[in-house]
């Protein structure tokens, strides 16, 4: 299903590699903060962005995006 969600990205040379559904925008912003002081490469950024994006439901009930989709 197609809905809008906060995620945290991991970009790794210009590239998404990993991305996560958060609670709310405050909770992407701590887990970045957290995210940046425990990451020690140079080409790693994070970034929180509000997005529609495809998402599916995991085998114990929590969503997963499956694709961004970004505008």
């Amino acid at each position: 299903m197609i809905e809008t969600v906060v995620a945290l990205l991991m970009i790794v040379n210009n590239e998404i590699k990993e991305h996560r559904i958060q609670s709310s925008m405050s909770e992407c912003l701590k887990g970045k903060r957290y995210a940046e002081r425990s990451e020690t490469g140079s080409n790693i950024k994070h970034q929180c962005i509000k997005s529609k994006a495809e998402t599916e439901l995991n085998i114990d009930g929590s969503k997963s995006i499956k694709k961004l989709i970004l505008e």
